[in-house]
């Protein structure tokens, strides 16, 4: 079996890596690898849970990887020049990418939910695991966050749950084309916005990534996603969509700061639903998860029942604390439709927002550069303001001419109030100065996991 061999992980903490690798080890796999969060001694608690699975950890230096039995497991963003990938071809270990590995242990499942969109993957991912867990489905989930409901003291960091070799949900990546390797039974396609990718290359991997699936459970309230539709089988789609006719259809929605009411209709039937996360986004999460679990045979009472316990992702609108009346939210947004999805969330409740957005790259800001900046002009509100560190760097060879400067010129320009503070420590003590009681701090940001240790530093820099 493939979750018997040997494997080395290089870049074994990132967000996509990490899942796998405990996954593997769960399955009595012999899993190592190397990090340079690692090396530098960021995150060391992440480190020390994977130690804790019995997972062998090296500098990222080649050392670790002595062996042609060792499958080299690596995103498609390491470059060669890398120890580890240099250490691989010298010994001729095997290389997989990361999505390789995961797209081989999707499609050998039984019953394989993929979850694909340029939002809300994680979270419906996490719905969908939660709701098959309480339902005594005994999912594997690999997601690209730690699932609060799965959290324990042997579990600091769940970002993976590991049950049956049977049922295998996994979120799914358009932007390196990884998404073509997956052959779903059950496939969620949420919406198809920019951001790696630009939208025709979207349309063809999101359609192609639909038209395989047994069952299509599809957002027809996203307008590209809907177009998509047109082209699948009726008699395999599944369709939802907030307060628009559908198979799943929310009505009726209450916002509360912290958590969401909706009607949810089905089969010409209401049901009241209650979400203990916040926002409208998080209501089309919900129908996309529970219209997946419906096609994989859990009644809709028991999904509705099971999702009102959901409690979340860290790093998504998560609330790190409060102090002197300001809350500090840490989420996830970083591209232009989690960032509005975030905003409107914050912006149905009263309040100033002060927010710190670390771009998650440099090459995704310049795809990204005009619509991310309409987003910010128009998700923020008068007296908001805006404040962006420079760009996640990580050594490599990408192209550094659009930066958080011109992206801050940009807003200036189109008449908001934004500032660019290079260092990001500097530009959160600048939001602390600025804060006073009601205010909401956010953290927003992705590729980067001590953003979350920014948060909370924050909540403890502000007066009590």
């Amino acid at each position: 079996m493939l979750d018997r061999k040997r494997f080395f992980f290089v870049g074994i903490g990132g967000s996509g890596m990490m899942p796998l690798a405990m996954i593997l080890a769960a399955r009595g796999g012999h899993v190592a690898g190397s990090d340079r969060g690692l090396d530098q001694g960021r995150v060391p608690a992440k480190f020390a849970a994977l130690e804790a699975l019995g997972i062998a950890l090296h500098p990222q230096d080649g050392s670790g990887i002595v062996s042609a039995e060792q499958t080299v497991v690596a995103s498609a963003a390491v470059e060669d020049s890398v120890a580890d990938i240099v250490a691989a071809t010298r010994v001729g270990a095997p290389r997989m990418t990361r999505a390789e590995l995961n797209a081989a242990l999707f499609n050998a499942a039984e019953q394989s939910i993929g979850i694909a969109g340029t939002s809300g993957k994680s979270t419906v991912t996490g719905m969908i695991g939660w709701i098959l867990d309480r339902t005594g489905r005994a999912p594997t989930v690999m997601n690209g966050a730690v699932m609060k409901n799965f959290v324990a003291p042997d579990r600091p960091f769940a970002s993976a749950l590991v049950g049956s070799d049977a049922s295998y949900v996994s979120e799914v990546d358009e932007s390196d084309g990884s998404i073509a390797l997956y052959h779903p039974t059950i496939a969620v396609l949420n919406n198809v916005s920019l951001d790696h990718k630009s939208l025709e290359e979207l349309r063809a991997l999101f359609g192609d990534f639909a038209a395989k699936a047994r069952t299509t459970v599809l957002n027809i309230g996203d307008a590209e996603a809907a177009a998509l539709a047109t082209a699948l089988d009726r008699d395999r789609l599944v369709t939802f969509a907030v307060d628009r006719d559908a198979d799943l259809s929310a009505r009726a929605l209450v916002e509360e700061p912290f958590a969401v009411s909706f009607d949810l209709v089905a089969d010409r039937e209401t049901h009241p639903v209650r979400l203990a996360v916040p926002g409208r986004h998080n209501v089309a999460n919900a129908l996309a998860a529970i219209g997946a679990v419906r096609a994989a045979g859990v009644p809709l009472a028991d999904a509705i029942a099971a999702i009102a316990g959901f409690a979340g992702l860290r790093r998504r609108f998560d609330l790190v604390g409060e102090a002197g009346g300001v809350a500090v939210i840490d989420d996830f947004g970083h591209n232009p439709d989690k960032i509005a999805a975030t905003l409107a969330t914050l912006h149905a409740h009263p309040g100033r927002l002060l927010v710190l957005f670390q771009p998650h790259g440099y090459g995704p800001l310049k795809q990204m550069r005009g619509e991310l900046v309409a987003t910010f002009l128009s998700g923020l509100a008068d007296g908001d303001l805006l404040v962006l560190p420079d760009p996640v760097y990580q050594g490599g060879t990408v192209a550094r001419d659009v930066g958080s400067a011109e992206i801050v010129g940009d807003i200036i320009a189109g008449g908001g109030l934004a500032l660019h503070v290079p260092d990001r420590t500097e530009a959160a003590a600048h939001l602390v100065a600025q804060a006073r009681p009601g205010d909401r701090i956010v953290v927003m940001g992705a590729r980067d996991d001590t953003l979350s240790l920014l948060a909370t530093g924050i909540v403890e820099q502000l007066p009590s």
